[in-house]
């Protein structure tokens, strides 16, 4: 006959069985919660300036009963193209409203429009004309142009996941910055930047202006100064401050 055998616990056993207990208990109320470490400090790894392919876009406005640009409409389109040779990654999409009041009269300003961009030296196989419908078939609808660029972009802007209000939330503890503390500065400065490709790298150094590295030359193998003289310094001076 066999019988169940029931183990006995010492006074070593019964402490560590009782430590093994506690410790299960204490992790079932533990609840982990975001360290104020995974957030960092400086504001510009928080809201970093990333770099990627944006869009510049511009409208042209026709009427119904006018088929041509007008001259500001003309240098628009002009200043438009010239961009495009510096700045594009890519071919001018065009694209011309259908069913709407003014779409004859788009069709015949589409003309002016592709002249004005070869005159600018875009090659006609990299402009693509397109129609749109308009969301209103009874409003008027411009003639839209757009190519694609590499831009600078940070943000968005205004995300709040922390209260700034007292409590017991690490960040307001350890007097950490806030989330959105230099978002805005990020995100106007990479709208400002002219050349998102100088915020990676410098660019190459370009060739000297000959004409003026010419004469100073010239001066210096003559002995003269080589600053530049004014016929009448004191020709636009307005004040004698500090003088």
């Amino acid at each position: 006959m066999t019988g169940t055998r029931v183990a006995s616990f010492g006074p070593t056993g019964a402490r560590a069985a009782a430590l093994a207990l506690l410790a299960v208990a204490l992790s079932a109320c533990y609840v982990p919660r975001e360290t104020t470490e995974t957030i960092p400090n400086d504001y510009r790894l928080r809201h970093p300036i990333a770099i990627q392919e944006g869009s510049r876009k511009m409208v042209v406005l026709i009427g119904t009963r006018r088929g041509t640009l007008t001259p500001t409409q003309r240098a628009e389109v002009m200043n438009f193209a010239r961009t495009w040779r510096h700045e594009a990654t890519g071919g001018v999409l065009v694209e011309v409203p259908a069913d709407t009041p003014n779409h004859k009269a788009a069709s015949e300003a589409l003309q002016e429009v592709r002249a004005l961009l070869a005159a600018a030296e875009v090659p006609p196989r990299a402009v693509r004309v397109v129609s749109y419908q308009a969301g209103d078939a009874g409003t008027l609808a411009p003639i839209k142009l757009a190519y694609p660029k590499i831009v600078a972009d940070a943000g968005p802007c205004g995300l709040w996941p922390h209260d700034l209000g007292p409590g017991t939330d690490p960040l307001y503890l350890e007097n950490r910055p806030y989330w959105n503390l230099g978002c805005a500065s990020q995100r106007n400065f990479a709208a400002m930047v002219a050349e998102p490709a100088d915020l990676v790298q410098p660019r190459g150094e370009m060739p000297a202006y000959t004409a003026r590295r010419t004469q100073v030359l010239d001066k210096y193998r003559k002995g003269e100064s080589p600053a530049t003289t004014y016929a009448n310094p004191n020709l636009g001076k307005i004040s004698d401050v500090g003088q």
